[in-house]
C-alpha cells in the first residue's frame, strides 16, 4: 500500500520494499498554479489558508476515515452564534455553491428565478440544466450596475426568487447598504431574496454592506456566504447560508449535511471563521494588489469599473476580451475572457503581488495585440 511519508508534492515517487507485495508509482498532483503561471482568472485568494488551518487540516486529514458530522455542527454553532441566529437558520455545503444550487432548486418548484443580466448565474441555472424555466434577465444598464428599480418592477406571480449578488460578480460593483436594505423588504413581501455575499468581507464595511440583519428580523430573505474568498479556501469547498427556519428545511431537502463535506475543509473553516488578524492582511494584499491594476489600466487609456472585490472589470474598449485573454495566457499570465455577449470587458482576479506585476507588466503588449486582432 502507499503510504502518507512516501507522498510529495511535484513529481512521482517509486515505493519498493519486503513489505509491499509491489511497487507503486504515486503520480503526483499540482495542487495550484504551475510555477512561473499567474494565475488571475477564479477570484481565489493565494494568501490562505491561515496557519491555523492549515495546523487544524493537518489534525483532521488523520481522521479522514470519519465523516464530519461533528465539525459540521461546531461550525453551524459558531456561524449561528457570530450572527445571532438559531442553528436551525444555518446550513452548510461544498462551497457557497451548494447552497446556492439547492435554493435555486428549491425556488423553481415554485416558479422562476430573477435577476440582474449580468451576476454569477452559474448556480442560478441549475434548474435550467434540469429542464425547468429559464433566469429572467432585467434589461443591461449603461454603468454595468443592478437596477433594483427595474429588478423589482420586474417581478411579476412567476418570480420564485430575486438572485442579488452583492458586490456583483463579474463586475466588483457593490450597492448602496441602504438602498439594498429597502429593496430587499419591499421584494421579500412578494418574493423570496436570496443576496448572495461571496465577496462581503472584501468591502470597506462587511456588516453595513450585509443583509443578514434582515433574516434576523424575519424578512423573507436569504444570505449566502463562503469561506472560498477572503479566507483563502477556495479548494477546501466550504460555505453557507442563513435563512428562516422554514427556508432553510426546504434548501436542505437537496444537501446530505455532513456527510457531503470534508473533515479538512471543515477544520480549516473552524480555524479560521474568527482570524482577524489573517483576514486584515489579507484584505490589504488584495487592496493593494487592485490598486496596481486600477493605476496599469488607467496608463494604458482604459477604464475599469469600481470594485470592492478582489478582482477588477476592464473595459477594452474596441478589444475583444477572448482575445486579450489568449494573450495574456501567452505570457504565462491567466485571466477570464468574455462573459455572455460582454465583448469587450475582461476579468482579472488578485494574487501574489508578483503574479499581479505580470499582469501590469504584460498589459501594454498585449492590448496592442488584441486591439490588432479585433
Amino acid at each position: 500500500m502507499v503510504t502518507a511519508s512516501a507522498f510529495a508534492v511535484g513529481g512521482l515517487v517509486s515505493l519498493s520494499g519486503s513489505a509491499l507485495a509491489a511497487n507503486y508509482t504515486v503520480p503526483l498532483v499540482n495542487y495550484g498554479p504551475i510555477a512561473g503561471i499567474a494565475k488571475l482568472n477564479a477570484n481565489e485568494n493565494p494568501y490562505g489558508p491561515s496557519p491555523d488551518a492549515m495546523n487544524a487540516m493537518m489534525q483532521a486529514t488523520a481522521k479522514g476515515a470519519y465523516y464530519a458530522a461533528e465539525p459540521y455542527q461546531v461550525l453551524v454553532d459558531m456561524i449561528a452564534e457570530k450572527n445571532a441566529l438559531s442553528k436551525t437558520q444555518v446550513s452548510l455545503s461544498s462551497g457557497s455553491s451548494g447552497v446556492l444550487s439547492y435554493a435555486a432548486i428549491a425556488a423553481s418548484n415554485k416558479g422562476q428565478i430573477l435577476g440582474p443580466d449580468l451576476f454569477w448565474d452559474t448556480t442560478a441555472q441549475a434548474p435550467e440544466r434540469m429542464g425547468r424555466e429559464k433566469i429572467k434577465r432585467i434589461a443591461k444598464t449603461a454603468d454595468l450596475s443592478i437596477d433594483l428599480d427595474a429588478l423589482y418592477a420586474a417581478i411579476d406571480g412567476n418570480v420564485a426568487m430575486v438572485h442579488v449578488t452583492n458586490p456583483n460578480n463579474p463586475t466588483g460593483q457593490l450597492l448602496d447598504a441602504g438602498k439594498l436594505r429597502e429593496f430587499c423588504i419591499k421584494a421579500s413581501k412578494k418574493t423570496l431574496v436570496l443576496v448572495d455575499e461571496a465577496y462581503n468581507e472584501v468591502t470597506d464595511m462587511p456588516e453595513t454592506n450585509s443583509m443578514v440583519s434582515l433574516v434576523r428580523e424575519g424578512h423573507n430573505v436569504i444570505v449566502a456566504k463562503t469561506f472560498s474568498k477572503i479566507y483563502g479556501l477556495a479548494g477546501m469547498r466550504v460555505g453557507y447560508m442563513l435563512a428562516s427556519e422554514e427556508n432553510t428545511n426546504d434548501i436542505n431537502r437537496y444537501s446530505l449535511g455532513g456527510y457531503a463535506m470534508n473533515q479538512a475543509g471543515l477544520a480549516a473553516a473552524i480555524a479560521s471563521y474568527n482570524d482577524e488578524a489573517f483576514l486584515k492582511m489579507s484584505k490589504s494584499k488584495i487592496i493593494e494588489g487592485r490598486e496596481m491594476v486600477v493605476d496599469a489600466v488607467k496608463a494604458n487609456g482604459l477604464i475599469a469599473l469600481p470594485s470592492s472585490t478582489n478582482f477588477v472589470f476592464v473595459d477594452l474598449g474596441k478589444g475583444n476580451a477572448e482575445i486579450f485573454r489568449q494573450k495574456m495566457e501567452e505570457q504565462n499570465v491567466l485571466i477570464r475572457g468574455i462573459y455572455r455577449d460582454y465583448t469587450s470587458w475582461s476579468r482579472v482576479s488578485m494574487g501574489m503581488i508578483p503574479d499581479v506585476q505580470k499582469y501590469v507588466n504584460a498589459l501594454p503588449r498585449v492590448l496592442e495585440q488584441t486591439l490588432a486582432l479585433s
